[in-house]
C-alpha cells in the first residue's frame, strides 16, 4: 500500500516493481498525483510532458486502486480513532488494514501516527 509520496517516488524513478508486490492505493491516489503534478507543472517544477509521464506511471498496472464503502466506512472509524479532521490519509490506512501487508510512506508523521494500527515498511521493501 503507497500513498502519494511514494507514487510521485516511484514514477520520478521509472522504478520497476518485482513482481511478488502487489502495490495498492485508494482510488483516491489518482486525484492526489493529478493535482500534485499538475501543481508542479504550474510551479516551474516540471514539464507537462513529464508530470504524464509519471501520471501515466501510476496509471498503469502495477498499481492497482481500490475504494468502495467498506474502506470507506472504515476509513472514517480510523479518522475518528486519530482524531483526524478529514479521511484522506485514513483511506490509506483503511485499505492497509483491509488488503495490505504494510503502509509505505516517506510521511513520517503518519508514519508515526499509525504505528500501532498498520505495519509500516520502508519504501526500500519494494526493491
Amino acid at each position: 500500500m503507497i500513498g502519494p509520496e511514494v507514487a510521485i517516488h516511484l514514477a520520478q524513478a521509472e522504478a520497476v516493481i518485482r513482481d511478488e508486490h502487489h502495490i495498492l492505493a485508494p482510488t483516491l491516489l489518482r486525484s492526489q498525483m493529478l493535482s500534485l503534478l499538475h501543481q508542479a507543472a504550474h510551479r516551474g517544477e516540471m514539464t507537462k510532458k513529464d508530470a504524464g509521464r509519471r501520471l501515466n506511471y501510476v496509471r498503469g498496472p502495477r498499481i492497482r486502486p481500490l475504494g468502495d464503502r467498506v474502506l470507506q466506512n472504515v476509513a472514517w472509524k480510523v479518522a475518528g480513532q486519530l482524531g483526524w479532521p478529514d479521511t484522506f490519509d485514513a483511506e490509506y490506512v483503511a485499505l492497509t488494514q483491509l488488503q495490505a501487508d504494510a503502509l509505505i510512506t516517506l510521511d513520517r508523521q503518519l508514519a508515526h501516527a499509525v504505528k500501532d494500527l498498520v505495519t509500516v515498511a520502508p519504501i526500500e521493501a519494494l526493491s
